[in-house]
């Protein structure tokens, strides 16, 4: 590969990302590097980033404001498919990764980059998403992964640490407080220390947008949503943008403990991680969706839509956002939810959300089919009907008897 003369480096202010810059520069002398960084709603991580970039070395620092796209274009897509991977992670990182990916390529179209560069390991999937965004929107751009690079030395964060005091780079972590974590509108990772040990019960003080369940309100707390062909529009009446919306139900849902997960997961590169996950405002717009979708699809579009829920899922895991297929079901996902229209109310308590009612106009429900009376319902059809469905299953019990298993 020929020798890049400008980078367009994925930046965060991170441990990892903060050492790689002066890391770069000494990799390829007279290197140009522009740190590019995302607000996704990390809160105060972008406190003095444009600070903290040039004092490790960046050329230029380019920040970019994207909370209204990530909501509207990145997760509420993916709300709609009610799309999870292994099922308990809402793909927090997943989704976000490919939207950074995107304006990096953006980016190096408007500083004459010719490389893209990231600071994800070569043993997790963020390394996936990155570069296959990168392909998707622009194959010719070279891809510098230092921590592929045979003559990258930092491989462990204790290394990094060290680098950084070496080189005098300024860093939030420690030995001590050694936790990866990676937060965004949606939610926030956290990796490393006593978590990756599967028998330890991760620490309540990881916890950075809830509470411990211990410290959660006795009482419950009651929020109603309405949603629009699947979109979350207001929370207790009051008209929200999206990125607004999610960021109250994470004030809401974290003052209730609620959408933490603990889980091993299958990476796609094939080990297994462990992660403690904070997805409180996700959380409760999943369990309301699903409580619409309930109310409004029909039982075979609903249970094919479950089915390819999966699949989407694994394609936002696997950092495939710009693949065909996610598109494609896309427009599956979105036309399904043409009828999911209506109000659905919450009930908030010591770490779950619980959909406690939902109303629409587009509803499917019968209260007089559903109720036990029998007026309004040919009881005699469910006669022939059991018969047909069951024909095969008589006919095998007749023809092929069961052995005994003695």
């Amino acid at each position: 590969m020929n020798t890049p003369k400008k980078i367009v480096l994925a930046y965060s202010g991170g441990l990892d990302t903060s050492v790689i810059l002066p890391w770069l520069k000494q990799r390829y002398p007279g290197v140009k590097l522009v740190a590019f960084a995302a607000e996704l709603g990390q809160g105060d991580e972008l406190k003095n980033v444009q600070k903290k970039a040039y004092a490790s070395g960046a050329d230029r620092v380019i920040i970019k404001d994207l909370r209204k796209e990530f909501a509207q274009q990145y997760c509420l897509p993916m709300l709609r498919a009610h799309a999870t991977y292994e099922q308990d992670y809402l793909l927090g990182t997943s989704i976000a990764r490919p939207l950074i990916a995107k304006h990096q390529v953006l980016a190096a179209h408007q500083t004459g980059a010719d490389a893209v560069a990231h600071g994800a390991t070569g043993k997790g999937n963020d390394q996936v998403r990155f570069e296959l965004t990168y392909m998707a929107l622009d194959p010719k751009l070279k891809i510098i992964a230092p921590w592929k690079d045979p003559t990258f030395e930092l491989t462990s964060r204790e290394a990094a640490i060290d680098f950084a005091k070496k080189h005098k780079i300024p860093i939030d972590q420690s030995k001590k407080k050694i936790y990866s974590r990676d937060r965004n509108l949606w939610h926030i990772s956290h990796e490393g220390a006593e978590i990756e040990n599967p028998a330890n019960e991760p620490l309540d003080s990881c916890l950075v947008m809830s509470v411990p369940v211990s410290k959660a309100p006795s009482r419950p707390q009651y929020v109603k949503i309405a949603f629009r062909r699947g979109n979350p529009v207001s929370v207790d009446g009051k008209r929200l943008t999206s990125h607004e919306l999610i960021a109250k139900l994470n004030t809401i849902g974290g003052r209730h403990a609620v959408g933490q997960a603990v889980l091993v997961e299958n990476r796609l590169v094939g080990m297994k991680s462990r992660g403690v996950y904070e997805t409180p405002g996700g959380t409760i717009l999943y369990e309301a969706h699903k409580a619409l979708e309930q109310l409004c699809l029909e039982r075979d579009l609903y249970h094919y839509k479950q089915s390819l829920a999966l699949r989407y899922g694994e394609l936002v895991y696997n950092g495939q956002w710009f693949h065909p297929l996610r598109e494609a079901l896309q427009a599956f996902m979105d036309h399904a939810n043409q009828v999911v229209t209506g109000t659905v109310r919450v009930r908030l308590h010591k770490g779950r959300a619980v959909a406690v009612g939902a109303q629409s106009p587009k509803s499917l429900y019968d209260a007089k089919l559903a109720s036990f009376a029998m007026s309004g319902y040919d009881v005699t059809a469910a006669r022939g009907f059991i018969d047909l469905f069951g024909l095969p299953m008589k006919v095998r019990g007749m023809k092929q008897p069961p052995q005994s298993s003695d």
